[in-house]
């Protein structure tokens, strides 16, 4: 990235103040899916063996709209972390306030402090310049580690960096760098495959790929808008009316390009004890069935299209992954990633859905690379500039 990195700069007694993205599934008060705490461990380890004089970490938790919630507490994300790091966590009760100067002040040198969410201030999400000074008062330097934010313009994300020395950590240089080669400068052939509910969040992915794409596979919900603009009859399966108008240009468009399912799987009802069937999409889904999954005849087509693909993205499960019944078509596409890694290929997860998905099925060590972020990857396969990104400091080149 042109972007400085962590890489870059002297640590050594410095403060430092660094952005990560802890915001992670909670279960009766424990952290269930630790993931993201993990992804930044290897940020945390180089940033403490370059003798920094304290290490202050920042990190959002859910949606608790600018005041204090027992509920989205980072309280049982600093026991988690302090456990994976092998080390003690010290924890400030608020976030860039007394608390924190006091625990800071009595930190030993090289401690690590985490801040209560910030999503507990107003200033947060509003990117309050005042907010963001008294975060920036706690420390000499910057370090933004958290790409799955990166998208929001936040005080703890943006703000901070207007007054501080601003550089990224070893996972945002890490996803910016898979991300940014796959669009700039993909091995080819280069296959994108979108899947998840809805046409109308990834209008804008969709455009940009097939810009870029030599083939783009869509499966998942938004596959269904698509079918409605051929014509097909659908029963129950969910459909974005609003959005069959976008489908159909996009079709007429780009026809070589755009590879839509072919069979499916069918239920006659959401759950886990449905009857299930399988169809040949001509045929038409009859009333009071829903499709909730690729067919085996898609999953073959897939493979044909993966097969020597240099570069692969893929964004968005094929079907109602959560339910076992219709969990195959996702994991299927998930044995072809890590299948085309072993054979050479860069493969890519954008996060969220899809992300999980791959873990799901046991093969998070088997690709390239899962994003963090799934609606920052997203923003980045659209082709945006993030604005946590776009605020960190320039790397000096020679001229």
């Amino acid at each position: 990235m042109n972007k400085q990195s962590v890489r870059d700069v002297s640590l050594t007694g410095k403060r430092v103040l660094m952005r990560v993205d802890f915001n992670v599934p909670l279960r009766d008060g424990v952290v269930s899916n630790d993931a993201r705490i993990r992804a930044a461990i290897p940020t945390l380890h180089y940033v403490l063996e370059r003798g920094p004089k304290a290490l202050a970490l920042l990190s959002h938790l859910g949606r608790p709209k600018g005041q204090a919630d027992p509920g989205w507490s980072l309280r049982p994300v600093a026991e988690r972390l302090g456990e994976l790091l092998g080390r003690e966590l010290y924890f400030s009760a608020d976030c860039g306030g007394p608390l924190t100067h006091s625990a800071l002040s009595r930190l030993p040198e090289r401690g690590i402090l985490l801040l209560e969410n910030t999503r507990f201030d107003p200033g947060e999400t509003s990117n309050d310049p005042a907010f963001a000074r008294s975060l920036a008062s706690l420390a000499d330097i910057f370090v933004n580690d958290a790409f799955g934010a990166a998208h929001r313009a936040h005080a703890s994300t943006v703000g901070v960096a207007h007054f501080l020395p601003a550089v990224g950590g070893l996972l945002m240089e890490r996803e910016l760098d898979y991300l940014a080669r796959a669009l700039e400068a993909p091995r080819r052939p280069f296959v994108a495959i979108l899947g998840g509910a809805k046409v109308s969040d990834k209008i804008r992915v969709i455009e940009a790929l097939l810009q870029r794409v030599d083939r783009l596979l869509i499966g998942g919900g938004m596959a269904n808008t698509f079918f409605r603009a051929g014509g097909l009859d659908l029963g129950a399966s969910l459909v974005e009316e609003d959005a069959v108008g976008v489908a159909r240009n996009l079709l007429e468009e780009h026809a070589r390009r755009i590879v839509l399912p072919t069979d499916a799987i069918l239920g006659d009802s959401f759950s886990e004890d449905a009857d299930l069937r399988c169809i040949s999409l001509n045929e038409g889904v009859p009333p009071g069935w829903a499709i909730y999954d690729i067919g085996p005849a898609t999953l073959r087509r897939f493979a044909a299209e993966l097969k020597g693909a240099r570069t692969i993205v893929w964004n968005g499960p094929m079907g109602v992954f959560e339910l076992e019944p219709f969990a195959r078509g996702s994991n299927e596409v998930a044995a072809l990633l890590a299948a085309a890694t072993a054979s050479g290929a860069t493969t890519i997860i954008g996060g969220g859905d899809s992300a999980a998905a791959v873990e799901a099925a046991g093969l998070a060590a088997s690709v390239s690379h899962i994003s963090t972020g799934g609606g920052a990857s997203l923003e980045m396969l659209e082709g945006r500039v993030l604005p946590g990104v776009e605020a960190l400091d320039e790397r000096q080149t020679d001229d």
